[in-house]
């Protein structure tokens, strides 16, 4: 039912203030999650799920994004001739397709309803993906990734699709949260989404985790919608507008969500990924171990 589903958009123009001072010179989405920058398994995601084109909306400072995924010919051209094939192999992923990338620019923090809108000219008319590059996902053993299960209930029932994820009840009123309505053989459609919720009047436990399909007819929306929380244009805003209109399906991730713009969010990110990781993970587990060893020492000496 839904049309497939070929372009991305990354909001990437935002200040990673929440885990100042890392990135007064370095963009948020560059800072090393393990082995490779946040942004990286963002892209993977996106990419696995089917994207052929991701529109990076940035701002300034943020150039080595955009350098990250281009070729680095000395750097490739120096590791062939050192013979170097497991790097080279390791930078295969870094690399995006000549036409499959463009970056505008977001010139002002105006919200994440305005960085979507900065992409209209380049997504056109035609539905498209939203990723917020904070939050990796890592699916349980043999679940889907988020995009790529989502995917799955758009082209089922069309429409808008949001992503999920479960938290204790008792955080609730900390995020965004979608009131549930008639279940489907795939995913469930959304009633109503509440951005933190007084304490106690969640209609759900089931937290908008960042993934988003969303249909062109929120561009038009966003053009004209006014400022919301933080004097910025909300996109809750604009798709709480759109549900007017259009049909809402959430999806329910299977797996973790690690917010790396948090800095407890980033060092859970860290630990679980180093761990995850089939050629480091023995390793990794016993360095944690050790440092967890000398931490309790010292806290009880």
């Amino acid at each position: 039912m839904g049309a497939k589903i070929r372009k991305a958009i990354l909001p990437v123009a935002g200040f990673g203030t929440r885990v100042l001072p890392a990135t007064k010179a370095v963009p948020k989405e560059m800072l090393a999650v393990f082995d490779r920058p946040a942004i990286q398994y963002v892209v993977d995601e996106a990419r696995a799920a089917g994207i052929e084109h991701i529109v990076f909306v940035t701002g300034r400072n943020k150039s080595a994004i955009e350098d990250y995924f281009d070729v680095a010919y000395e750097l490739e051209e120096s590791l062939r001739q050192k013979n170097k094939t497991a790097q080279l192999e390791d930078l295969k992923p870094t690399r995006l397709e000549a036409g499959a990338a463009s970056f505008v620019r977001q010139q002002y923090p105006n919200g994440l309803g305005h960085a979507v809108w900065c992409a209209r000219d380049i997504i056109g008319d035609e539905p498209f993906a939203l990723l917020l590059p904070d939050m990796i996902m890592v699916p349980d053993s043999g679940a889907p990734g988020c995009l790529e299960a989502m995917m799955d209930v758009h082209a089922a029932h069309g429409g808008n699709v949001i992503g999920v994820s479960a938290v204790a009840p008792e955080f609730a009123h900390q995020y965004g949260i979608v009131a549930v309505g008639a279940k489907k053989t795939q995913g469930f459609e959304i009633a109503d989404m509440v951005e933190k919720p007084a304490i106690g009047t969640a209609p759900s436990n089931l937290y908008i985790n960042g993934r988003y399909i969303l249909q062109p007819q929120i561009f038009n929306i966003l053009e004209t919608q006014e400022r919301g929380a933080g004097g910025e244009i909300q996109l809750t805003d604009g798709m709480h507008k759109l549900m007017a209109q259009q049909t809402f399906h959430g999806v329910e991730f299977q797996g973790r969500v690690y917010d790396c713009g948090d800095k407890i969010g980033y060092l859970r990110a860290t630990a679980a990924l180093a761990l995850a990781n089939g050629g480091f993970s023995a390793d990794a587990r016993a360095a944690l171990a050790e440092e967890l060893a000398i931490a309790a020492a010292r806290a009880g000496s």
